[in-house]
Parts: structure tokens; sequence; C-alpha cells
């Protein structure tokens, strides 16, 4: 009797932490695809506002007699290298995360000797990287056309097109959000794995 207690006991504890351990990794599954989804709509957003932001000005350039004579002048993130690799590298983002939520729900199956997890943590830092470069580059670029450069005779331009620069600065937030939600799934990813 004594020994049918122990046995029972034994086989309970053997099954306890496998329980805790399956329901453990369930658990860290759902954070990283929740962080994965608010990754990819910090990453869209950042792309699209920084995409379609424009806008267009009237200026007086110079007055003859009584007559004002204007300039119009458009600001467009396509003027900018350094926006243009911001928005292709939140896009690629967004790409990534879209596929690695579609890897990680459906593609359970296509584990090989834990070579997906290996793979999926190699593609988030390169993520972070590409993420990381394009929101600096752009962080450069509107901190130059907010304060301008008087060495080198560059002047802002943030005081013209206000409505151009809040644009620029939310996105920049928003690829700023995507990037320390990559990092922590980076660290998850690594971790966990």
């Amino acid at each position: 009797m004594a020994i049918e207690n122990v046995s029972k006991n034994t086989e309970y504890n053997v099954c306890v932490p496998a329980v805790r351990s399956k329901s453990k990794g369930r658990r860290i599954f759902w954070v990283v695809i929740v962080l994965r989804i608010v990754a990819l709509t910090a990453t869209a957003t950042a792309t699209f506002v920084m995409a379609l932001n424009k806008q267009t000005k009237s200026f007086v350039v110079a007055t003859v007699a009584t007559t004002p004579i204007t300039a119009t002048l458009t600001a467009k993130f396509q003027d900018t290298p350094a926006f243009v690799l911001f928005v292709i590298a939140n896009a690629m983002g967004s790409f990534h995360n879209l596929l690695m939520i579609g890897v990680e729900v459906f593609g359970s199956k296509l584990d090989y000797k834990g070579l997906r997890a290996v793979t999926i943590s190699i593609f988030d830092m390169l993520t972070v990287a590409t993420i990381s470069g394009g929101v600096n580059a752009a962080v450069f670029m509107a901190e130059l056309g907010k304060n301008g450069n008087s060495h080198a005779n560059w002047n802002q331009i943030c005081d013209k097109f206000g409505t151009y620069c809040d644009h620029g600065a939310a996105a920049i937030a928003a690829s700023f959000v995507a990037l320390l939600l990559m990092l922590i799934i980076t660290i998850i990813s690594i971790i966990h794995r």
C-alpha cells in the first residue's frame, strides 16, 4: 500500500512539470504573436505615414512694384534618400513580421531539429538592423530639417513646412516603437527557443 502511494506521487510529480512547461511555452508563443502584431502595426503605420507625407506651400520670393511673385514648393519624402530608406526599411519590417506570424502559426510542422527557431532568430536580428538603419537615417535628416546647419549654410525647413515635419516625426516615433518591439521579440526568440 505504501509503495503504491509513492509510485502514484512520483507519477504525479513527473506529469506536473511537463504540463507547466507546455503551458509556459504556449504563453510565450502568444506573447510573441501579440508583439509581432503590434510591431507589424507600428512598421506599417510608419511606412504609410512617411510614404504619404507631402505638403505644398506658396511663398513670396520677390515683389515687382506692388505685385508679389510667388513660388510654390512641395516637400515630399521622395526628395530625401534617407526618408526613402526609412520607408523601404519599415516596409521590409512589416513584410518580415507578417511572414513570421504566418510561420509561427502555420509552420509548426516544418521544424527540423530547431532549424526553424534559429532561422527566425537570425531574420529577426536582420530586421532589427534594417529598421534601426532606416530610422536613424530619418532622425538625422529630421534634425537637419528642424535645426538646419549653419556651417554648411543649410536653412531649416520645419518652420515653413510644419505639417510635413509633424507627420515625419509621427512616422519616426512609430518606427522607434517597432524597433523596441523587434528587440524584445529577438531577445525572447533567442532565450526561449
